[in-house]
């Protein structure tokens, strides 16, 4: 299947290339149909082939899925596709796409066309590297309303001996989520911490044990119900649905950390543009999230106002020029501004520049340092801190955060994943990886048409219901 996506202003038929076109050797037919254009979301062109070695191709049992994940930052939309094989739960990426975010601030829409825009350029440029049309896909959302409360559940065990069962787990489940929350903010994730079956505490799986009671500690992210419908509304109208919303703080974790190190206690902070995410894992599990609304962004906005330049020149010489150690700079050092700017001519000092993104991060790590007083795991995580985002990558980061928090750090890197590892060796893809990671673990829709034993008079019967589906 070769699916188009275009832009509802754009009115121009599109031409399908001839190395698209069936073989003239072979028997083929060609169905195209057009999505109404009233609908209020990208417009697609559907080209099935059937001939001989091309309908096998196309339509017998795939024997992997395609799946695809979304980060929604505040400086960049992330798309990334991979094929998940029967046999693994490790995505194969075949194709990503990135694109600078418009439409949004620290993690909230505030225009939603643009935000439209930005997402679908990010799905159509992971599309052409894919070879793949995205049809759903999993969403991370990050920003400064995603909160996090613990809660506790208590259920009677009612099955006969007394067996706990998986419907059990989810009635205590259930339970755990009945907790005063805003009308105007949305369960996202529910993680239980441990569990306690009867007087037996840290119980991490209780299905097939006996007991009378079953107690559950959870962990439960939340979010602002009309920022998250904003963003919905935007990915629904890009073209593509969504199988699932992670929180990017949990997201990011998947992709930077072994069992081992959750099983010892480790903290990951995601240091983006628009923000921070800090999640504590522990014996296994998440032990505490949080988000602090201090980013990259925060630093250029500093760097424009201490040096008098514009935003633009300050992003600039942060990438080029940045660091946090001012005292491996000597004084005399300076940045000729008509370098990098059109607009700013002036000479500035960089040692100052340092001196201001030394602050500012070190403030950030402070932010982290308190919230893991909070849970009393202050300098007491034998993992370390795992730095990850695209903000991490700052020369004297790791140094500040080891002084800072007084434990072992280490930039973290997605794995977990084979195919084009050489775009996405970043920790700014941790998010994208994660979610891809987050996916594949869970039961996600199978892609394209699956009509082994199927008779063709049949075959076309399916495409046919499902042609006129599209349809109001």
């Amino acid at each position: 299947m070769i699916i188009r996506r275009f832009h509802p202003t754009n009115h121009d038929h599109p031409t399908i290339s001839s190395d698209e076109q069936p073989s003239s050797d072979d028997f083929s037919h060609t169905f195209s149909q057009w999505i109404s254009p009233k609908i209020p979301c990208n417009r697609y062109i559907f080209t099935i082939y059937f001939s001989g070695k091309a309908f096998f191709k196309h339509f017998k049992v795939a024997k992997s899925r395609i799946i695809a994940s979304l980060d929604i930052g505040s400086s960049k939309i992330r798309t990334v596709v991979g094929t998940l094989e029967e046999k693994t739960q490790t995505p194969n990426i075949i194709g990503v796409g990135v694109t600078p975010s418009g439409g949004l601030r620290k993690g909230s829409v505030i225009d939603v066309e643009e935000t439209i825009n930005s997402i679908s350029t990010s799905l159509e440029d992971a599309e052409r590297m894919a070879g793949e049309p995205i049809n759903h896909v999993f969403l991370g959302i990050g920003g400064s309303h995603i909160e996090s409360i613990n809660s506790k559940g208590v259920i009677a065990v009612s099955h006969a001996g007394n067996e706990i069962s998986e419907d059990d787990v989810d009635r205590v489940l259930e339970a755990a989520q009945a907790v005063s929350i805003p009308g105007n903010r949305r369960i996202l994730r529910i993680i239980p911490k441990s569990f306690t079956v009867d007087e037996q505490k840290g119980v991490k799986y209780p299905v097939g044990m006996t007991g009378i009671r079953l107690e559950v500690e959870a962990h439960i992210v939340t979010g602002l119900v009309p920022a998250i419908k904003n963003i919905e509304k935007c990915v629904l109208q890009a073209g593509v649905d969504i199988d699932d919303i992670i929180p990017t703080s949990l997201a990011a974790s998947e992709a930077v950390l072994s069992k081992r190190q959750k099983e010892l206690g480790v903290v990951v902070l995601d240091i983006g543009s628009g923000g921070t995410s800090l999640s504590v894992f522990e014996e296994g599990t998440t032990l505490h999230t949080a988000v602090m609304p201090v980013g990259g962004e925060s630093v250029t906005n500093d760097i424009a106002i201490g040096l008098r330049t514009s935003i633009d020149t300050a992003e600039k010489i942060k990438i080029e020029y940045g660091s946090c150690i001012p005292e491996d700079i000597n004084d005399r050092e300076t940045i000729d501004l008509s370098l990098v700017s059109k607009i700013d001519s002036h000479k500035v000092s960089k040692k100052h520049m340092a001196e201001i993104i030394q602050a500012r991060y070190h403030e950030i790590f402070i932010l982290a340092k308190d919230e893991l007083a909070k849970i009393h795991r202050d300098g007491m995580l034998p993992g370390g801190v795992i730095l990850t985002g695209g903000a991490v990558k700052m020369p004297g980061t790791i140094d500040l955060a080891r002084e800072t928090l007084n434990l072992p750090v280490q930039i973290g890197f997605p794995q977990n994943f084979d195919g084009v590892v050489d775009k996405i060796d970043d920790p700014a893809y941790a998010t994208a990886i994660g979610l891809l990671i987050w996916g594949s673990r869970l039961e996600t829709r199978s892609y394209g048409f699956h009509f082994k034993g199927f008779g063709l008079k049949k075959m076309f019967g399916q495409v046919k219901d499902w042609a006129k589906s599209l349809f109001p």
